[in-house]
């Protein structure tokens, strides 16, 4: 790369950072900070340990953001001298590593644009996964045990912890769903756009006549909930089933009748739990992914009216987001930003940043288009 387009690219990037600087408005993100560290350092703290927890937790994801933003500025500030030293001496080695630290800093420069484009009200919450199989037999099942390993695969690349609640497994292969959370700052605003009917496409490896199949399966994506949150839960509302816990193939993961199952009877919402090894553990557990549910269903309908006040009846979002075509030719191809790629094996491995980011992309643009 020569000289001035070395320059160039790290002009924009500069500005680039300034705008990202602009948006996440770092002198009060820094006022922020201050005020939760005076907080923090307070003797009686935990002495009202959810407010603690939430303070801390809160101080910990700013001062990660404006960590993460100082140090990539950095990263471009000795980009440029590593570039002109290398200019100035003729040296080919370091302009190649010039050029390879370019393309990283860009890639980095890129996702943190997008974290700017994650504002909505749970947008920097954790994230609460269902994964359930549907038409398409023991190869939905399959597929749907293929989807879950792809996210909990990206989480791991990421190294956000991933903690699952519920496994109910198919009698063949596969699930019938899953439920899991990973935990990690914006969790929900990046995985929310998975939420959709995924379709897979493939020569079925459970078909003896070796024939082509299509299978279907559903991935809902709610944000876990905060002390702050407000819903009331009437005990008798709430129907709770205990029943014993089961792995693959039906074998018995215990021999006590631990696994929970909750069914909030107003809406007829009904989650699960079995991973706990004790029945307090599991019905806690399915406590919290019930509040859950049930939080994204009151914010649904919230949305829902207020597009009935403005006379908008169109969905936004299509239920059949994603094709995964495996035969005759090998594609993923989301079927509302179009971005794609040939490389199926990939994204079952968990790469799927491409199609996160053009996802935000895509809904930011969406939510824009409906204001005007």
């Amino acid at each position: 790369m020569a000289g001035p387009e070395f320059d160039t690219e790290i002009k924009q990037l500069q500005a680039t950072m300034q705008t990202i600087g602009q948006v996440l408005d770092l002198d009060a993100m820094r006022k922020e900070i201050a005020d939760l560290g005076e907080q923090v350092a307070a003797p009686d703290l935990w002495d009202d340990q959810d407010n603690a927890t939430r303070v801390t937790g809160r101080l910990s994801l700013l001062q990660g953001e404006l960590n993460k933003f100082t140090e990539l500025r950095t990263r471009i500030e000795d980009l440029g001298l590593m570039v002109e030293m290398a200019q100035e001496e003729g040296d080919a080695d370091s302009l190649a590593e010039s050029e390879a630290e370019l393309s990283r800093v860009k890639k980095a420069v890129e996702s943190l644009e997008i974290r700017t484009l994650l504002s909505g009200e749970y947008d920097a919450r954790e994230a609460l996964v269902t994964i359930r199989s549907g038409a398409g037999g023991v190869d939905a099942a399959d597929f749907a045990e293929m989807l879950m390993r792809m996210y909990v695969r990206w989480a791991e690349r990421n190294k956000y912890p991933v903690e699952v609640f519920d496994t109910s497994y198919a009698e063949e292969a596969g699930l019938k769903s899953a439920t899991f959370a990973i935990h990690a700052p914006y969790a929900y605003g990046t995985l929310s756009v998975e939420a959709g009917t995924h379709r897979l496409v493939r020569i079925s490896p459970f078909d003896n006549q070796g024939r082509r199949q299509t299978s279907f399966a559903a991935v809902e994506v709610v944000p876990v909930l905060e002390q702050t949150d407000e819903i009331e839960l009437d005990e008798n509302e709430i129907k709770v089933d205990v029943y014993r816990s089961s792995g693959p193939g039906g074998q018995s993961v215990n021999t006590t009748d631990s696994a929970v199952r909750l069914t909030h009877i107003p809406t007829g919402t009904v989650v699960s739990c079995q991973n706990e090894k004790s029945q307090l553990q599991n019905k806690a557990a399915a406590m919290i992914v019930l509040k859950a549910k049930l939080l994204a269903l009151k914010k649904a309908e919230e949305e829902a009216h207020l597009k009935d006040l403005k006379g908008d009846v169109a969905a936004s979002w299509g239920d059949q987001m994603r094709n995964y075509v495996l035969n005759p030719y090998q594609i993923v191809k989301d079927l509302r930003t179009t971005y794609e790629t040939g490389n199926p094996q990939a994204v079952f491995d968990g790469d799927i940043d491409g199609f996160l980011e053009a996802g935000i992309r895509w809904r930011r643009g969406a939510e824009k288009a409906e204001q005007n």
